[in-house]
């Protein structure tokens, strides 16, 4: 199999990791009071990522998720991690607004573009964080490795700065029809 079909692959097993754990977390019940705790505090990061450019506020949180990502063998976890939070972040959302648990929980990530793209991101970054283990343990000279991982580093990038745009614009156009996004 050569190169770019192996990098497919590996994106797309990613994908599916990334998917998984978001889904595992999703499923997870929240009690109330937990679930009102977190509700707080999102409300107050929401809120504080809102006072100034909030698309790029959205950009810059999940681009410090994203680049944690690509180091070796942690970024794996790392993005597990995430993935989970995500999921679990549904659920607590799910348990206090129940409108949300007639959604399924992937359609928030695979209906929008922003989660599209923040989904391709972090699976380039976790697949490239495979790779580097790989090219450690194959004894590849970490040189031919750089380039390509430059590359994916600038995709990324692009990818949540244009996701984190597009998500605060809908956030803000959601907000201005339906008043100030509070979810209680």
């Amino acid at each position: 199999m050569d190169v770019l079909k192996k990098r497919i692959l590996y994106f797309f097993v990613f994908l599916g990791v990334f998917s998984a754990a978001f889904s595992l977390g999703a499923e997870m019940e929240v009690p109330e009071e937990e679930a009102q705790i977190f509700l707080d505090e999102f409300n107050k990061l929401l809120t504080a990522l809102q006072t100034g450019n909030f698309g790029f506020e959205i950009f810059m949180h999940n681009t410090e998720i994203a680049l944690a990502m690509f180091i070796p063998g942690f970024g794996i976890g790392w993005g597990i991690f995430s993935a989970f939070s995500t999921g679990f972040a549904f659920a607590a959302l799910a348990t206090t607004a129940p409108f949300l648990a007639q959604i399924p929980p992937l359609a928030l990530i695979f209906a929008t573009p922003f989660g599209i793209m923040e989904l391709a991101a972090y699976s380039i970054a976790m697949s490239r964080s495979f790779l580097l283990i790989l090219g450690l343990f194959k004894k590849m000279p970490i040189r031919q490795q750089i380039k390509p991982l430059l590359i994916e580093i600038g995709i990324v990038v692009g990818l949540l700065l244009a996701g984190g745009i597009i998500e605060a614009y809908m956030i803000e156009t959601f907000s201005e029809s339906n008043g100030p996004l509070r979810i209680n």
